[in-house]
């Protein structure tokens, strides 16, 4: 029997090595976060400053400044929505944020990480396919030596459409966030309880 390949099966998201890696996150993806970094954590994140150096449309950036005091929003390509269009791994000095929170380049994530551990002061946080926990060389060269301290995998699915937020897509891949606190050296899991019907906000996808 021939293994089912289709897209809506398996697990598997294919960009070409030069693409932009176009998928915006839900807006209600990163508000359960902060509402996590909030609420369990005990974060004051209203005093906060927080870096998004992947902003594409500003869909994470919109729930960010939600929470957060300050956000500072960049991306490396201009997707008209008019943040500063700044290559985050160029070797030119950034001012340190409390947090970098960012949907990352999937073949740049661990780059994106290792730039954010250098550049924030408080913790840094990426959502990532959850197959991105596997690997041998991933092992060696990120969670080795910097495991994240939390490894929140949602319950629900998070559905990323290339190009837009899809309120009404559906997908196969599972994904979670996992945050580095500084100062914080015990791993932890968590689980984020269904909670998208509760966080969607009306022009979400606008």
């Amino acid at each position: 029997m021939s293994q089912n390949r289709s897209t809506a099966v398996m697990q598997r998201r294919v960009e070409a090595h030069d693409s932009l890696d176009d998928f915006p996150t839900p807006p209600w993806a990163t508000r359960a976060l902060c509402e996590w970094l909030r609420d369990r954590e005990g974060y004051s994140l209203g005093d906060m400053t927080v870096r998004e150096p992947a902003a594409n449309r500003g869909y994470m950036v919109k729930p960010l400044a939600e929470y957060f005091g300050t956000v500072e929003a960049s991306d490396v390509h201009d997707y008209g929505a008019g943040y500063p269009v700044q290559d985050y791994l160029f070797p030119v000095p950034l001012a340190p944020v409390d947090w970098t929170i960012t949907n990352p380049p999937f073949r740049l994530a661990e780059q994106f990480v290792h730039r954010a551990f250098a550049t924030s002061d408080v913790g840094v946080a990426v959502i990532v396919r959850s197959a991105f926990l596997e690997g041998i060389g991933r092992y060696e060269r990120l969670f080795r030596d910097n495991p994240p301290s939390l490894t929140l995998q949602f319950t629900e699915r998070v559905p990323m459409v290339k190009g837009r937020h899809d309120p009404d897509a559906t997908t196969a891949t599972s994904y979670c966030w996992l945050v580095w606190m500084m100062g914080e050296s015990m791993p932890r899991m968590g689980w984020i309880p269904p909670c998208r019907k509760r966080l969607e906000r009306a022009g979400d996808a606008a």
